[in-house]
């Protein structure tokens, strides 16, 4: 399993008049023990990555083919062979947004990277329905499975899940995510996208406990399939902006480093149970 904290989390931090400069930020990742940077890269995130030995997951927007393998060749120049696509509209046809994913995917084949259509609010993804119309519609136009960034903390929202729930209602496409390579942890409860992991004193969120169990089915199922490539790309994404992060809350970036160290741990339980 490969790590990667993404620099969306780190907003504002350590406060606003004395935000880090990319370099401090991208020098940190690596302090903190993470394996990579998720990021739409630059000529100075790819440099930094290269020296300080960091993998680079990527990502594009993916509303228009042409655009969009462009700048999959830009970013697997700069070292970001694995990306990921928010795909098209909430209202997109769900025919035309399939067709779209198809032919983004083929593009990626084509010029060398593998991209993967996320599961997300505000795009053709959105609802657990209609992933699973464009999955299908996908499978039938190319004969395979849709590689898929799975982002679970979006369709548990829009279905108001429990946690006694969250295996069993969000597990339910396992040849789907056992044929991806990436997944974006976001800890979430079925009321918010995005939960703290920590109170701020350095303990565990019973929200977060809830959440790490539900990461332990995740990966056990993941482990029970193929294993693509043999690797999982994971991305601990608690993001600042955009209404995720909650004023009261630990800053992301903080609560970011301590996931990550207990997803390592959930990660080796589950080999434990599945390989032994």
């Amino acid at each position: 399993m490969i790590q990667c904290a993404t620099p969306w989390g780190m907003i504002r931090y350590p406060s606003a008049k004395k935000e880090w400069s990319w370099e401090r930020k991208i020098r940190a990742i690596k302090a903190a023990g993470f394996d990579g940077v998720a990021a739409i890269p630059d000529e100075t995130v790819s440099r930094l990555c290269r020296e300080l030995g960091l993998e680079l997951m990527g990502g594009l927007d993916g509303s228009n083919v042409a655009k969009a393998r462009k700048e999959m060749v830009r970013q697997r120049d700069l070292g970001a062979i694995y990306l990921n696509i928010q795909l098209l509209d909430h209202d997109t046809d769900l025919a035309k947004a399939a067709k779209t994913a198809a032919a983004l995917v083929k593009a990626g084949d084509e010029v060398g990277v593998k991209v993967h259509i996320e599961t997300h609010r505000d795009t053709s993804t959105e609802t657990p329905e209609k992933y699973d119309t464009i999955a299908k519609l996908f499978q039938k136009q190319t004969g395979r499975l849709m590689p898929t960034t799975w982002d679970h903390s979006h369709l548990a929202v829009v279905k108001h899940l429990q946690p006694a729930d969250y295996a069993k209602r969000l597990l339910v496409w396992p040849k789907l995510i056992q044929n991806s390579n990436m997944f974006h942890l976001r800890p979430f409860n079925g009321q918010h996208c995005q939960v703290p992991v920590t109170n701020g004193k350095g303990k565990l969120t019973p929200e977060f406990l809830d959440y790490l169990a539900f990461v332990e089915e995740l990966f056990v199922c993941w482990l029970k399939g193929p294993r693509p490539n043999g690797v999982l790309w994971t991305c601990p994404e608690l993001g600042y902006s955009h209404g995720y992060h909650v004023s009261t809350w630990p800053h992301p970036w903080e609560d970011a480093q301590v996931a990550r160290g207990h997803y390592a741990k959930v990660w080796k339980r589950a080999l434990k149970r599945v390989d032994g």
